[in-house]
């Protein structure tokens, strides 16, 4: 069940939050399979859930692709999702709930994997906009935006 708190919006779009590296990956990976696409979308905004229930960033940084933990240590994460700290968002109903596409998923000119969606949770919807790179031999997230209304 996700908390009752006004209407706010996470977007997270910090300069180069929604950071998809300008740089071609060096291995390129193929178009997951719905199953894998769906797996980590909800590990990613689950791992996100909790580093705001705990108000702690260092898993959840620790899951990211490597430039995005380069840019962004886990103080650096805290402050860009204060607000949903600050307003004890959960969003963890996510993991029970199935993904409703927004866009077919897509691997952009940059190699980024774009998966944008949301889910029908109650009393708010769950809307999400992720990008992921090959990082570390896996696709690890690259750039994140999260509106939960």
């Amino acid at each position: 069940m996700i908390s009752c708190w006004p209407r706010f919006r996470s977007i997270v779009t910090a300069a180069g939050l929604l950071l998809i590296c300008a740089m071609r990956p060096a291995l390129a990976l193929d178009m997951p399979s719905p199953f894998v696409q769906e797996v980590l979308i909800k590990s990613i905004l689950v791992s996100l859930n909790d580093a705001v229930a705990a108000n702690n960033f260092t898993v959840f940084h620790a899951k990211i692709s490597k430039p995005f933990r380069d840019q962004f240590p886990p103080d650096k994460l805290r402050t860009i999702f204060k607000d949903l700290v600050d307003k004890h968002a959960v969003f963890d109903a996510v993991v029970a709930k199935p993904i409703v596409l927004d866009e077919d998923a897509k691997i952009d000119d940059k190699g980024v994997l774009r998966l944008k969606g949301h889910f029908d949770t109650t009393p708010k919807q769950v809307k999400y906009q992720l990008g992921f790179i090959p990082s570390d031999g896996a696709w690890k997230l690259s750039g994140i935006s999260i509106d939960i209304e």
